[in-house]
């Protein structure tokens, strides 16, 4: 017997809730297959706010910080919730369509459960995508892992961080300090 899978197209995905299909069930959308969310614990959920608030403040008005809401990739028909999206600023764009990768600047994961999904299947979809920058915040290890240099799938660069500066490619004039992403010392 031949199990086969059935592979999503974002139209339908998109068909799907607007019916209200998944409305209690925390699904997002990867390479064509619903893939379950999981749960934010305490540390998951006051990290990602506080970081989001914090980045929002440094960005001001030439960013829109969007955070747990759906970013569509239309190449890989997947429609991933990142903890934290910082896309263009026209926030009108964003009635007709989510953000698409040509409309973000860059993506942040915090992670526990999900750090292999966040480290592997969202690192390639994202890199596909061309989005230059992706960031993941390792809740396990409490570092930052930073992913730049999209070729071929892939990001070229992985750094990883647990204290310092980073600047964003995107705002190499703001320095964002990691301790204030992962909470290690304040």
């Amino acid at each position: 017997m031949t199990v086969t899978t059935y592979r999503w197209t974002l139209d339908r995905y998109h068909q799907a809730v607007e019916a209200g299909i998944f409305d209690d069930q925390p699904v997002e959308l990867l390479n064509g297959e619903l893939v379950t969310m999981s749960p934010e614990g305490l540390p998951h959920a006051s990290l990602s706010s506080s970081g989001a608030n914090y980045i929002r403040k440094l960005l001001g008005e030439r960013a829109f910080i969007r955070e747990g809401k759906p970013i569509t990739i239309p190449e890989s028909a997947s429609e991933p919730e990142p903890d934290i999206a910082i896309v263009d600023a026209d926030e009108e764009i964003y009635f007709q369509h989510h953000p698409y990768p040509e409309n973000i600047f860059w993506v942040i994961e915090y992670s526990n459960s999900s750090l292999n999904k966040d480290t592997e299947s969202k690192r390639k979809i994202y890199a596909a995508a061309e989005i230059r920058e992706y960031w993941v915040v390792n809740l396990q290890q409490m570092e930052l892992i930073v992913y730049r240099d999209p070729v071929e799938g892939d990001y070229r660069s992985e750094q990883k961080l647990i204290a310092g500066k980073i600047r964003p490619l995107a705002f190499l004039d703001v320095e964002i300090e990691v301790d204030r992403l992962i909470r290690r010392s304040v």
